[in-house]
């Protein structure tokens, strides 16, 4: 019965796979606040009827519009077409829309997904500055203490940042007592302590710096905000099914399936983007003083801000959600110590007047124009797009930290506080490994390495029919059954099949009827003693423990390369763990049930193997 369940379960997840996949492209809408509609739908309907080319279907969904076609040819030109028609109106994207019958969606049952290397696309590998977001903190702090100094009247003569430490010398050693007072009632956080101070008496100096645990706080932040930051900016290619995670401490990867073109997706990933905070522009301010913004929801809503900037994006530091005494949704925005003192000054005389945010976004404008050759090309051209994300009533002066109110429901509240957030990245970065996979290329891959697979399977079944008879047959179908399991496990799973990760179900079929030949071999020395049934028994007894010790040191190994591997060592790792398993499973238990049917109960004199 187990047996049974486990083969049923596996067989059903692997059968998405036997359903082709049938190339597509999504079409959307630019501006993310428009979702696709019957209009866009009849537009595209036009535009590939006056081309003449051919499609299958088209159909709304999930406010895209999905196109399916007979070959990637006709997809490719297609795309081509439809984004010479419309240029930025829409955002069109490569995708390969599984053919997958409804009932098996509704168990939860997919195709494996493809890597980057099968399915083609851009790889970026970006590294985060965690030294310039370190001395963005040192800077703050330093200010922050300037002025405590100065208030509490703590007397120093030197103040600056020196390889990436605080450095004070103070007048005399009263102030310089008093200053190590305040760095050590400062120092203490929930885990730890979050500066090492250096003390010396001797010259009245002292030291500050971050202690490993803030590090890893200003680290994460960095490398957290960047991954929101560069999500936001990816969602805008239309990408089905993008990758943008954190690889160790500092690292974030970028896999692009389906984008061809590295320059476009760098645009995008590298791509500007800031805020501005402005006073609302009153009946008495000059027109010159005043400039007209439409909101990001509604373009056709409008309202005059005033031109000087109070704060830009640059000094928001932190921005999230939260709910205001009346249960209303509201954003809580912190502001360093320079943004703090000007947005302090600019609301001390104006309570009851209205505070706006700019978004200010760096854009690309694209044109059909004809070259020189007489070919049609698109031209993009870059410009600056300013729209108003909030327009809220100032209720009180403002300093590094404060609220924005009345922006609607707890979801708009949570997406302004992403824009907030998402407008700049907190810490630099630069691209440390870039990789361009095209579609031929994939479409290679899969056919080598389903090639492998089929010669690497054949060589196996042939030598085990030959070798070990009966026995070589059960093994063969307990092969079958391992890749099957395979399949159904990686789709279960939501596993990326990449084509280390092939190399893994190769390296699988060899080493699925290692356990079955090891087995074999202990039954033909049984045999020298005993009668074949007694032989079969305990060869299958007595073999498990040598088989279970490879196994598990195997399976240790492809552990560790998973833990510490990357994205190719990962995807090897993955197949190959989950072979393990599988092969003990079929190599023990089904082989065995199937020998038990054949020689089960059964009075054998002879048994040839």
């Amino acid at each position: 019965m187990l047996i049974l369940v486990v083969l049923i379960v596996g067989s059903l997840y692997a059968l998405p796979n036997l359903y082709p996949t049938q190339p597509s492209i999504q079409v959307a809408y630019t501006d993310s606040g428009r979702s696709a509609d019957q209009s866009l739908l009849n537009d595209l309907e036009s535009i590939l009827e006056e081309s003449q080319t051919d499609y299958e279907e088209m159909f709304l969904r999930e406010n895209k519009i999905v196109i399916k076609f007979k070959d990637v040819d006709t997809q490719l030109s297609s795309k081509t077409i439809l984004q010479n028609a419309l240029l930025d109106k829409v955002i069109i994207a490569l995708f390969l829309e599984p053919a997958t019958p409804q009932w098996l969606k509704d168990l939860g049952a997919n195709p494996v997904k493809l890597g980057l290397d099968l399915s083609g696309g851009v790889h970026f590998l970006l590294e985060v500055d965690i030294d310039t977001a370190q001395q963005g903190r040192l800077e703050l702090l330093l200010d922050t203490y300037r002025k405590t100094f100065k208030e509490e009247r703590i007397k120093f003569d030197e103040s600056s940042i020196k390889d990436l430490k605080l450095h004070f010398k103070f007048n005399d050693n009263q102030s310089y007592n008093k200053a190590l007072k305040k760095f050590r009632d400062d120092s203490p956080v929930i885990n730890g302590v979050q500066y090492i101070i250096t003390e010396r008496p001797s010259t009245d100096v002292l030291m500050l710096e971050y202690s490993d645990i803030a590090l890893r706080e200003i680290r994460d932040y960095a490398v957290g905000q960047n991954l929101i930051t560069l999500r936001n900016r990816v969602n805008e290619l239309g990408v089905s099914e993008p990758i943008v995670q954190r690889q160790g401490g500092n690292r974030i990867v970028v896999q692009l399936p389906g984008v061809q073109d590295p320059t476009a997706a760098k645009k995008i990933i590298g791509k500007t983007a800031n805020l501005e905070f402005r006073m609302e522009a009153n009946a008495r301010t000059s027109p010159l003083r005043k400039e007209e913004f439409s909101f990001k929801e509604n373009e056709f809503q409008t309202a005059f801000l005033e031109r000087s900037v109070i704060v830009a994006g640059d000094r928001v530091t932190n921005a999230n959600t939260g709910f205001d005494e009346s249960g209303f949704a509201q954003v809580n925005i912190t502001l360093d110590m320079e943004g703090g003192r000007a947005m302090q000054k600019a609301t001390s005389g104006n309570i009851g007047r209205r505070l706006g945010v700019l978004f200010v976004e760096q854009k690309t404008k694209s044109e059909l124009i004809t070259n020189d050759q007489g070919e049609s090309v698109i031209e993009q051209t870059s410009y600056i797009e300013k729209n108003i994300i909030s327009l809220a009533t100032v209720q009180a002066v403002l300093g590094t930290s404060f609220r924005i109110t009345g922006v609607g429901s707890p979801a708009e509240a949570s997406e302004l506080a992403l824009l907030l957030r998402a407008g700049a990245l907190a810490a630099p970065m630069k691209f440390v490994e870039e990789r361009t996979v095209g579609p031929s290329l994939g479409k290679e891959n899969i056919e080598l390495g389903m090639k492998s697979i089929v010669i690497g399977f054949a060589l196996v079944v042939l030598f085990m029919i030959f070798y070990y008879r009966v026995f070589g047959i059960a093994a063969n179908i307990s092969l079958i059954l391992n890749l099957v399991l395979i399949t159904g496990i990686m789709s279960l799973l939501g596993a990326s099949l990449t084509l280390p990760g092939m190399a893994g179900i190769v390296l699988t079929v060899g080493m699925a009827v290692d356990a079955n030949v090891l087995i074999f071999s202990r039954i033909r020395e049984e045999l020298k003693e005993k009668d074949p049934q007694s032989a079969i028994r305990d060869g299958f007894s007595r073999a498990f423990v040598t088989i279970f010790d490879a196994n598990v040191t195997t399976l240790i190994t492809a552990l560790i390369l998973y833990i510490i591997g990357t994205g190719p060592v990962k995807g090897f790792a993955i197949t190959l763990s989950i072979g393990i398993v599988t092969s003990m499973f079929t190599a023990i238990m089904c082989t065995r049930a199937m020998v038990n049917l054949v020689y089960g109960n059964k009075n054998i004199q002879e048994l040839k193997i």
